[in-house]
């Protein structure tokens, strides 16, 4: 399958559909219905709702929304790493090893909130990518700030991706207050006018603050859970390898790229300490930025034999865990 997605064919497009699809059999075949935690926001509670009438009678819808957010997000990510030129030719190992990861967890294939704000998050780095050579950035600024408050309400820890901004700026744009100021209103204009809601519908008194709490995250729940782990981490450590063995090889805009995503995995590991719920439903922010690493430990290595026996070894755990491991 890594020689498959190694081209940048467009027929890899419906391939990966039908590889995602093999890998996900298992939650269509066990639908999980999500429950709300704590430090999940209104409009994922709210959605819940509107969906529970429907999950009771038909629980495969919850798979469903599940399936289509990774395989949209797994093709939006791709086509970003392509359009910034992270990696030596133009591939499909980014799609593929979002699915692949993703996969590996079972906490990671059901509804939550953060799977969803993974959507935004990887809008919010394709806009921050571009600010390098933006004449005009602050209405990207400002619709950045937007996305990053619109996504508290789903999840209110991701508030923490305000520091993607903040490392964002510094790496790829001169020191100017007023774009500074600018991505800090956009953070604040959708709780103007959640605000502003509450208080003209007299619902001001009933609203509670999310908020967070400084905690240890809950990492794995068995010895599978932790050597799938050990896995990816391997897989991260040969991509970051072969990322800065060519990093000087590439041009300077995806040079800033590639920072971006580090600093994107950076906050999204960070997340989970700041989390009142212990669940690894919230590792699944990691995902996005893990995908690219472990695409390049797929895409650089010479010998061929490896990365295929990578490839069918994290599959194998997909299926152990899917299937025999309860």
């Amino acid at each position: 399958m890594t020689g498959t997605f190694k081209a940048n064919n467009p027929y890899n497009t419906f391939l990966l559909l039908v590889y995602g699809l093999l890998l996900k059999l298992h939650m269509f075949l066990y639908p999980v219905i999500p429950t709300p935690q704590q430090t999940d926001g209104f409009l994922f509670k709210a959605l819940l709702e509107q969906l529970s009438g429907l999950g009771k009678s038909i629980p495969a819808i919850y798979p469903a929304i599940v399936f289509v957010l990774l395989y949209t997000q797994a093709i939006a990510f791709n086509k970003l790493v392509i359009d910034q030129r992270l990696m030596s030719k133009p591939n499909y190992l980014t799609a593929m090893s979002y699915l692949l990861i993703t996969s590996l967890f079972s906490e990671w294939s059901v509804l939550s909130a953060p799977l969803i704000i993974n959507t935004l998050l990887i809008w919010v780095w394709a806009r921050m990518s571009g600010l390098y050579n933006n004449q005009k950035p602050k209405a990207s600024l400002f619709n950045i700030g937007v996305a990053i408050g619109i996504s508290t309400f789903f999840y209110f820890p991701s508030i923490a991706f305000s520091a993607l901004i903040v490392f964002g700026l510094v790496v790829t744009r001169p020191f100017k207050l007023a774009e500074w100021l600018i991505a800090l209103l956009g953070i604040f204009t959708p709780y103007y006018f959640v605000l502003a809601w509450a208080f003209l519908t007299d619902k001001l008194h009933g609203y509670k603050f999310p908020g967070i709490a400084i905690s240890f995250p809950k990492f794995y729940e068995s010895s599978w859970a932790l050597a799938a782990i050990i896995i990816v981490l391997f897989a991260t450590v040969i991509g970051l390898y072969f990322i800065q063995k060519n990093f000087l090889r590439q041009l300077v805009q995806s040079r800033k790229s590639w920072q971006l995503v580090f600093l994107y995995f950076l906050v999204a590991v960070f997340i989970p300490f700041i989390n009142a719920t212990h669940t690894f439903h919230y590792w699944i922010l990691c995902a996005v930025p893990l995908s690219a690493f472990v695409a390049c430990a797929f895409l650089y290595p010479q010998k061929k034999w490896f990365p295929t026996l990578l490839h069918w070894l994290m599959v194998a755990f997909v299926i152990a865990f899917s299937y025999f491991v309860k």
